[in-house]
Order: structure tokens, then sequence, then C-alpha cells
């Protein structure tokens, strides 16, 4: 079986928050990393999502970065009601 990951920068522009992360974050560019196992036994390359990672300021660390796992659709529905903010 093989993992790969993936990463990609997601931008709020308004100060958000993500299910499972229990404080608001600021508005910026967060690294988004999501790893993916393939999918055995098929014809053609498929992978599968086994985890969706964010990379956040550190609580109470100056200048320090944590990366904390959250779900894929906690995401995407931080990023549609940062969307729809006025």
């Amino acid at each position: 079986m093989t993992i790969r990951s993936r990463r990609e920068t997601v931008t709020f522009r308004h100060p958000f928050r993500i299910r499972g992360i229990e404080r608001l974050l600021p508005a910026g560019a967060y690294e988004v990393i999501t790893d993916e196992e393939t999918i055995e036994g098929l014809t053609f390359s498929a992978y599968r999502r086994i985890a969706t990672m964010i990379m956040v300021p550190a609580e109470g660390v100056r200048d320090s970065m944590e990366m904390l796992s959250i779900g894929s659709v906690d995401l995407a529905n931080a990023q549609a009601a940062d969307a729809s903010a006025a």
C-alpha cells in the first residue's frame, strides 16, 4: 500500500472555526496536508483520503506552528462559511 501526501494553501478572509479545534483561528493563509493511500486491486490508479491536517499558529508559543487533524468536510464547511461572510 502506497501513501502520498498532498499540500495546498487555503486562505480565509475572516477569523474562523473548524470543528475539533477549540479556538477561533485568525484570517490568513493555512497549509493543509492530505494523506491518501492507494486502493489496491483496481486496473487504474486510485487513492482514498485517510487524513487531513492543517498547520495553525501554536497556542501560547510565539512563532511556532502546530499540525492539527481535521475532517475534510469540516474544512469545506469552514471555507463555505468564510466565503458567505459579509
